[in-house]
């Protein structure tokens, strides 16, 4: 498919940016309310995309509950910490403590999936990786390289996908469900949630600015939709590891974004620290075993479904 190529680069653009935008709708609306703008506008866009590629409807309430904890845990506390934290830090550094994810799944893996036992690359990626967080938090500043609490928010944010990710691979993906119906599901659950939570509990009085509603309508449509559908494509025609290479160029959009158009001036030790956890992640996965794949070589429902994820 010769769109590939533009597909990963609007993914990359689109999973990187969803951090400036975040700040940007929080000028008029709360953490929750803008996971409620983008994950509404986001369940919108995937079941037009649904419709229009014939997704079957899930049928198996198991397989439904399922996915609803992955939708909690993958979008509705992550989103909405990201959302909190972003009140107290900049959206570059948010960008920069999202590139942990890779690490968090290795590590909820270790402890969660026992059978699976921990590489030597896995154990000095880890090593490094959080070393790099360490970097990145700047002990010896505090006070001086924004909220700690908040940056702890971004943390708990990713542990949070760590844990949707190894849920995901042990309850989800055997059941090889299509791509598209998971995605649905997942985001439709996850806003029918949160909307109710904000309706019932949330007295922000929301401003929605025309900034503020455009930068929802992106984060929603493109980061929290169509970057599905994009992400499901590149996995399917690329294979996962090229997929997952992603994750290097998100924090690097979102640091460019943030000192660009937010004038925000990342303190030295961040970026920094953003490599090293980028050099962990990369021997993580030096070695790693490759998704499975059914006869023919073609990738599988079940692969492309345990790929399918959202920043």
């Amino acid at each position: 498919m010769r769109t590939i190529p533009l597909q990963f680069a609007a993914l990359a653009l689109a999973w990187g940016s969803s951090f400036l935008f975040i700040k940007e709708g929080l000028a008029g609306l709360s953490p929750a309310q803008v996971t409620t703008a983008r994950m509404t506008i986001g369940a919108l866009t995937l079941f037009v995309v649904a419709v229009v590629v014939r997704a079957p409807l899930i049928r198996d309430l198991r397989a439904v509950a399922h996915i609803g904890v992955v939708s909690i845990t993958l979008c509705v506390l992550p989103f909405t910490l990201f959302g909190w934290a972003e009140q107290r830090i900049d959206s570059s550094l948010a960008s920069i403590f999202n590139a942990t994810t890779p690490l968090m799944t290795v590590l909820v893996t270790c402890v969660a999936l026992r059978s699976e036992r921990p590489t030597r690359n896995q154990l000095l990626g880890l090593g490094i990786g959080f070393a790099g967080v360490l970097v990145v938090l700047a002990p010896w500043a505090l006070g001086g390289s924004g909220s700690v609490s908040g940056q702890l928010a971004c943390l708990a944010a990713t542990a949070s996908y760590g844990v949707a990710f190894v849920y995901l691979r042990r309850f989800v993906t055997p059941l090889q469900l299509p791509a598209a119906s998971v995605a649905l599901y997942q985001v439709g659950m996850g806003a029918v949630v949160i909307d109710a939570g904000v309706l019932l509990a949330d007295r922000h009085h929301a401003t929605a600015s025309p900034r503020v509603v455009l930068a929802m309508l992106a984060l929603g449509a493109f980061g929290t939709g169509l970057a599905y559908v994009w992400n499901t494509n590149i996995v399917a025609e690329w294979g996962a590891a090229a997929g997952a290479s992603v994750t290097y160029l998100t924090p690097v959009v979102g640091v460019l974004l943030g000192v660009t158009v937010l004038d925000e001036r990342p303190a030295w030790h961040q970026p920094v620290g953003g490599l090293v956890v980028l050099a962990g992640i990369v021997l993580s996965r030096r070695g790693a075993a490759p998704a499975p794949r059914p006869p023919g070589g073609a990738p599988g429902r079940a692969a492309r479904t345990s790929r399918t994820i959202r920043r």
